[in-house]
């Protein structure tokens, strides 16, 4: 068992053994738990009634929250010649075509947080799958991170247009905001965040789906949330 520290264990002495919180209680309680003495990260971690071995009970979806969730990503746009311009105006931090899939496919140096590409880049790309694939940076429609509309996929992702999916074990991990930022800033993208996962929720999926919501901070305790406020 992990030892925790003093801090942790006076942290998690103010949430009361066996209550499931509201909202409002529960993002009180996370402000008052946040034990590190860096800006952490407030999370939510929902356990979803699905099989995440079959294809179809998959619950992946993009959204962009009201509110800064405080984490600048450094965005790649793989494009043709012509689209180059148009995605540095836009805001990508990396653009290239066939050279630089070249470089990062010989060196294995990848300098970004997530890519985007216009679709007649993607059979180029496939060289990459192995390296992009394993971290999640491959481009995909399902993600919309490819597309023609090269200035729109950057924006948004610049604005904190985020990807969320399931895990392994049919849980979705998401942080919604630095503990810097208000408490109803944090309720709205807590909102956001589970609106999109009902709207996700698999046709053959049955029984209870929202199994349990949890809400943290960067290495504080967890708050356990009553599913029925969603």
């Amino acid at each position: 068992m992990p030892k925790h520290s003093k801090r942790f264990i006076e942290a998690q002495k103010l949430i009361e053994t066996g209550k499931l919180y509201n909202p409002d209680e529960a993002l009180e309680l996370v402000k008052k738990t946040a034990t590190t003495k860096f800006t952490g990260s407030v999370e939510v971690h929902v356990r979803l009634g699905i099989n995440p071995k079959k294809s179809d009970q998959i619950v992946r979806a993009t959204l962009v929250f009201p509110n800064d969730i405080g984490k600048t990503r450094k965005v790649a746009a793989f494009v043709a010649a012509d689209k180059e311009k148009e995605a540095k105006a836009a805001g990508a931090d990396i653009v290239g075509g066939e050279e630089l899939i070249a470089e990062i496919s010989t060196k294995g140096i990848i300098e970004f947080d997530v890519a985007v590409a216009t679709p007649d880049m993607m059979p180029k790309l496939a060289k990459l799958a192995r390296v992009l694939g394993p971290k999640g940076l491959m481009p995909n429609p399902k993600t919309d991170t490819v597309g023609t509309n090269v200035t729109k996929m950057i924006e948004d992702l610049k604005k904190g247009k985020v990807a969320y999916k399931n895990d392994d074990t049919g849980i979705v991990h998401q942080i919604i905001g630095k503990t810097s930022l208000d408490t109803a800033g944090l309720k709205e993208n807590l909102q956001v965040l589970m609106d999109s996962i009902k709207k996700q929720k698999p046709s053959s999926s049955k029984g209870a789906y929202l199994k349990s919501i949890t809400l943290t901070t960067s290495m504080g305790p967890g708050i356990p949330m009553d599913t029925s406020n969603f």
